[in-house]
């Protein structure tokens, strides 16, 4: 994890599907929200309503973390099978981590 410092919740008001309604959620869950959103090329109310539409008896924030959670962790997947279809030499030219 980055760091221990608990994240204030941040409360915005937002429209789903042309309601308007008010999200709670940590700092960090929003920022990857509007990433997620942009990456995708829609806008957040957008992303917002298919997670409002896909999640089963969950509140609203509860479902957006766990998107959220279940994107990032399809990301890392995505990463680590990538990497080990690297070659060595595309190895050796990929900066580490240890760099930084």
């Amino acid at each position: 994890m980055q760091g221990t410092a608990k994240s204030a919740v941040t409360k915005r008001s937002v429209v789903i599907g042309g309601h308007k309604t008010s999200v709670s959620l940590e700092e960090p869950f929003w920022s990857e929200v509007r990433a997620i959103a942009e990456s995708e090329r829609i806008t957040v109310s957008n992303l917002l309503r298919r997670i409002d539409r896909e999640r089963s008896n969950a509140n609203l924030s509860s479902a957006i973390r766990v998107y959220v959670l279940e994107h990032v962790r399809d990301r890392l997947r995505d990463a680590l099978r990538e990497e080990e279809l690297e070659t060595p030499a595309d190895a050796a030219f990929r900066p580490t981590l240890a760099a930084y």
